[in-house]
């Protein structure tokens, strides 16, 4: 590997004696650690404003998830005997997600909302707003809101209601009684989905500032109307997180589909796991609440402000601002590799084709299916299917293939945690125009990403015996094949028309559909087949190296690390004096710089403008061109993802190209002194030097070029 970090790797002398096993950093505090790194984001004055803002709302929906499935896990676990985890271990958890939610919220209010003032961004709330403002709000109220709200008085004929995962809702404390003599206390209202989380006033109601309502203060300062003849004696918006893993069990099951589906209609109404009021909410209300759900106390987080900071992204959309938002940046189509007007195939017929998003357009991959799909000499066009979004011109693409005659073969991944709906939609679509789909394997996820296309190209033989000569190109990725994240998310791809790379793909598609044996890759490395196996290899290939005392060298730049395989052969290495680098976005779970462990191990992760997506593995056993190798890879380094899913990597080859990967891809990091934090033998992560260079500003600037 050709980089100047050596200065900056850790010493690689003898191991010292180790003093005490090695214990592992805890992972569900890994990934808040990793939301705070999110959040310190926020804090940064060299962020735009409303990218600022953007931050926060995205730490609100990483926890959405964290307690979704996270916090769900190890409260299941908290009930097995056998599972090691104890109500300790989740009461420690819920104290780092209430301490990282409280500073989040302070940050909101102390910080970023009185900059938005000061910008003529404003969000007035009731008591802000003067008599030709509350005369707005209250005809929007009575228009556009109250015809959608049922309040509900709970008593033995109206219970409690089925509150739906995240729903927006209050409840109500009221005096009086009510229409039929009773004094029923409680009252519940649900909030219409459909109704927008944040309302912009007119300019001429707010001149010289763009003023914008919420809609908890909306319904908040009419609350009252919706109990005429009742006082409303105390009240609080409150939110309530369910457990949403779907889950079926695949030996009870005949149809993937079909279960899913029928799944996705409970999904909502799973076990409470979290219950979000604000923190002037009266404790009757919400030991009420906590009561209803049958949630201890623990449970129960009380916020200084909206309880659904995701839904402020309206805020960021609807401002007129763009001062306060990153410049605008578009990949840039890789010319000098795909000269513009000339066809794909034909120059992949040369050389291979590397691009990295999003420095690098998407359109390439885009255009690569368009011209696979409207030339009359392609036969089949396989694809694998993970998170494409509800929108998707890539799946439209794959629906005309098949009215022009082609085979497709999609492999659709039903279960792509929260995209289910989204993919069975487009399963249903495929099939009714008559493309051929599977849904991967039982009980193995397909996140490869693979795109293959067969196209005949002249004949071979003479005569009678003249066969069409068939020539595949495939391309494969570390990322989705979805043109929008393709903008936000840093990945690598590779198109191809190497005959043995593009056999092997064709063979795991065989696999994946047919379920039979298939012989063993000479390029692909599958999971959960030889992925895990090979890592490890590797990386024992490089200790033996350390011990001969000849070059020694691994980089990987993963989004996890949690395996205990790799952990501990990482460990080893480092032990034989290997230098190792591990750049992990993520919740990794190897505390680095360990005596006697970890010493020659650092860990860096770097969280910019876009999301560090790309999978990238490195290792040199020596200082030969045959004495090192590079992977690229849809598996992060988790167990999951080596033994739970249908993954791939696959070699970088050419010399020249696997240069361009360090490049772009590692040394960058490596290097970045702005965007990037280091990690220390506790768990902790510090920033580095916030003046010097970013990774991904650097990118940007080479790719603009």
């Amino acid at each position: 590997m050709t980089d100047d970090s050596t200065a900056a790797a850790p010493e690689n002398a003898a191991p010292e004696v180790a003093a005490a096993p090695l214990t592992l950093l805890n992972r569900e505090r890994a990934i808040l650690q990793f939301n705070r790194r999110v959040l310190a984001q926020a804090e940064r004055e060299d962020v735009p404003l409303l990218e600022r803002l953007r931050y926060i709302t995205i730490v609100s929906s990483n926890l959405d998830e964290f307690f979704e499935v996270r916090v769900a896990d190890i409260i299941e676990a908290t009930r097995r005997p056998d599972s090691g985890v104890s109500r300790h271990d989740l009461a420690a958890v819920a104290g780092a997600a209430h301490q990282l939610i409280d500073e989040q919220y302070a940050l909101f209010n102390d910080v970023i909302m009185p900059a938005l003032q000061r910008q003529g961004i404003v969000v007035l709330n009731h008591a802000d707003r003067n008599e030709q403002q509350r005369k707005w709000v209250s005809r929007f109220f009575q228009t556009q809101v109250r015809p959608l709200l049922v309040p509900v008085s709970l008593d033995p004929s109206h219970p409690f209601p089925l509150v739906a995962n995240k729903s927006l809702n209050f409840i109500a404390r009221l005096g009086g009684r009510d229409a039929f003599g009773r004094d029923n206390q409680i009252a519940i209202v649900k909030v219409p989905r459909v109704l927008p989380r944040v309302i912009r006033l007119p300019g001429e109601l707010t001149p010289g500032q763009q003023g914008f309502v919420l809609l908890t203060s909306v319904i908040r300062a009419h609350l009252g109307e919706l109990f005429p003849g009742r006082e409303v004696e105390s009240f609080s918006q409150f939110r309530v997180t369910r457990d949403s893993d779907l889950d079926v069990d695949a030996d009870d099951i005949t149809n993937l589909r079909q279960a899913l589906r029928s799944g996705l209609t409970t999904r909502h109404f799973g076990q409470a796991i979290r219950l979000e009021v604000v923190n002037t909410c009266p404790p009757e209300l919400y030991r009420f609440l906590l009561e209803q759900f049958a949630l201890p106390e623990l449970a129960l987080y009380r916020v200084n402000g909206p309880v659904n900071l995701v839904r402020l992204n309206q805020l960021i959309d609807q401002a007129d601002a763009d001062a306060l938002r990153f410049p605008p940046f578009e990949g840039r189509w890789p010319d000098e590799q795909l000269p513009r007007g000339q066809s794909i195939f034909e120059r992949l017929r040369a050389a291979d084709v590397l691009l990295h998003h999003p420095f690098e357009s998407f359109e390439p991959v885009v255009q690569f299916l368009r011209e696979a799909v409207y030339d009359p000499d392609v036969l089949a066009i396989k694809q694998t299917i993970y998170r494409t979004g509800a929108q998707s011109v890539l799946m439209d693409l794959l629906i005309e293939a098949v009215r022009r005659g082609k085979e497709v073969l999609a492999v659709v991944e039903l279960k792509a945690r929260f995209d289910e709906e989204a993919n069975i939609n487009w399963a249903e679509r495929l099939e009714a125009v008559g493309a051929q789909v599977v849904y991967g394997i039982v009980g193995l996820k397909t996140h490869a990403k693979m795109l293959l296309v067969t196209r005949r190209e002249g004949t071979q033989g003479k005569g009678a015996a003249a066969q069409a000569r068939l020539r595949r190109y495939v391309h494969l990725s570390t990322g989705n094949y979805n043109p929008r994240t393709a903008r936000l998310y840093t990945d690598l791809g590779c198109l191809s028309a190497d005959a043995g790379l593009a056999a092997e793909a064709d063979a795991v598609f065989l696999q994946i559909a047919s379920q039979t044996r298939v012989r063993a890759p000479q390029y692909l490395l599958t999971a959960p087949f030889v992925l895990h196996k090979r890592m490890v290899r590797h990386i024992e290939q490089v200790a033996e190296a350390a011990r001969a005392g000849r070059s020694a060298r691994i980089v990987v730049k993963v989004n996890a690390l949690t395996d205990p395989g790799l952990i501990a052969a990482l460990v080893a290495a480092s032990q034989a004096g290997a230098r190792i680098d591990l750049i992990v976005r993520g919740a990794c779970m190897l505390p680095p710089g360990v005596p006697g462990h970890t010493h020659n191990i650092r860990v860096r992760s770097v969280v910019g403008r876009f999301l560090e997506h790309s999978r990238i593995a490195y290792f040199a056993w020596g200082d030969g061109d045959d004495e090192e190798a590079l992977y690229l890879s849809s598996a992060d380094w988790m167990s999951r993802n080596m033994f739970g899913r249908i993954e791939l990597a696959w070699p970088v080859r050419d010399r020249a190209m696997r240069q361009r990967v360090i490049d772009e891809g590692l040394v960058p990091y490596l290097h970045d002194g702005r965007d990037a934090w280091e990690l220390d033998a506790e768990g902790r992560y510090c920033r580095v030097d916030a003046q010097g260079v970013s990774a991904q500003q650097a990118l940007m600037r080479r790719c603009s070029r």
